[in-house]
């Protein structure tokens, strides 16, 4: 496959030059978005959407239901429909369990603890109720646990990890993007899709949505052995197309995609898919500026513009309280053939989801 068709293919794979057109279907397709910046993920779903959603758009699909956020996989917070989650973390749940065992021991929580905690939480939810992070420490004080230091959160992780709780509608934050979201019960949430094989539809769903891409790709993204992820490639033979010995598409993406605008400028969030989601990053995104992107040392990744399916530069912008309505700044931009005005102007995108 030639680079400008693979770029093509990957561009439309993410929906960035044939966006959805509901907040919803963006979601759905995409299966799941890196969301631990919560602003973020909420604007990888509106530039992947038809109509440029704003923020408060965004928000009410959390307020509805229809979307949540939770530790999907890899122990990384994703933003998801409702109806997915169940099927995701039958796939990832053993796994994330498994990687936070040691931490949990260290910090004297065990099976009984979180089991006196489930039953606490899934009272204090009951019937539509919401808890914030502060509200559920206080639910775990009165069911007699210590949440002082990272204990509340990593019991939390542990719960959500679990199916018993997620985030959902957002808390109202005065002078800037909202930020935090209230805790709802997973069990009154919309019911589950139906998913006959979840590990086969997470493979597929994650072929759709970011192919061409291979086994190895679907492993990190995903947070699962090798001989797992092998095992899921198989199990979505029929769902998947292999265009290459070893690079998978979506059926309909096997003969190349049509015509679009994949030379489009977009910027990006900060550890967006395009560029996260794989194990060989390369193929989209220079060796030279890769590492000025991240992931760096403690876990950060930069926002970046994307052209012709290539990430060109780096840009950054504050939603702190006072600065959130500054326009965002380009950093760094590799392509000297990219015109200032295309790089305001996509910038200018993201100012308009923010403060709109």
């Amino acid at each position: 496959m030639s680079t400008p068709e693979f770029a093509a293919q990957r561009m439309r794979s993410h929906l960035l030059s044939a966006p959805a057109s509901t907040l919803a279907d963006t979601a759905g397709h995409m299966l799941a978005v890196q969301a631990q910046e919560f602003w973020a993920g909420r604007w990888a779903l509106s530039v992947r959407t038809t109509g440029e959603p704003v923020l408060r758009e965004v928000d009410a699909a959390f307020e509805d239901g229809t979307l949540v956020r939770s530790w999907t996989q890899r122990g990384t917070l994703h933003i998801v429909r409702s109806v997915d989650l169940p099927a995701l973390l039958a796939v990832t749940a053993d796994r994330q369990q498994r990687a936070a065992a040691g931490i949990l021991r260290g910090l004297a929580v065990d099976d009984a603890v979180l089991a006196r905690a489930e039953r606490a939480a899934r009272a204090a939810l009951r019937g539509g109720n919401r808890l914030t992070r502060d509200g559920f420490a206080e639910v775990l004080r009165d069911a007699g646990i210590d949440p002082a230091g990272s204990r509340g959160n990593h019991i939390l992780s542990a719960l959500a990890v679990r199916g018993v709780l997620a985030f959902g509608p957002v808390v109202p934050r005065t002078g800037g993007p909202t930020r935090e979201q209230f805790l709802v019960a997973v069990d009154e949430l919309p019911a589950a899709r139906g998913v006959a094989d979840p590990l086969a539809d997470m493979f597929a769903g994650y072929v759709r949505s970011h192919g061409p891409a291979r086994v190895e790709d679907f492993r990190w993204w995903a947070g699962l052995p090798i001989g797992i992820s092998r095992r899921a490639a198989e199990a979505a033979a029929g769902r998947v197309a292999e265009i290459e010995p070893g690079l998978f598409a979506a059926p309909d993406a096997a003969v190349g995609p049509p015509p679009g605008s994949e030379c489009a400028l977009i910027a990006l969030p900060p550890f967006d898919e395009y560029y996260l989601s794989y194990a060989d990053r390369t193929e989209v995104c220079g060796v030279d500026l890769a590492p000025r992107i991240g992931p760096t040392l403690n876990g950060q990744v930069a926002p970046v513009l994307v052209a012709g399916g290539r990430v060109v530069g780096i840009w950054r912008h504050s939603v702190a309280v006072g600065r959130h309505h500054l326009p965002p700044e380009p950093v760094l931009v590799t392509d000297p053939g990219l015109a200032a005005s295309d790089v305001a102007a996509s910038l200018a995108r993201v100012s308009r989801f923010l403060t709109a």
